[in-house]
């Protein structure tokens, strides 16, 4: 029965999330900055590259 798959479903899921080693708040802070700043960095990598290819697009091509 349905019912009965999903109460064994959320059985499962707390048995396996039992079993996780979750990070310390320092780690995932961390870390958490490093993709925040990697974020930014490729962000603005690439709207200086669309910035500079749409200026040599209306510039030379149009």
């Amino acid at each position: 029965m349905i019912i009965n798959n999903i109460g064994t479903f959320f059985r499962e899921v707390r048995q396996e999330t039992a079993k996780v080693t979750w990070p310390t708040s320092n780690y995932a802070i961390k870390y958490g900055l490093i993709v925040i700043v990697a974020s930014i960095i490729t962000a603005i990598m690439l709207g200086g590259f669309d910035y500079i290819f749409t200026t040599l697009f209306r510039n030379f091509i149009l």
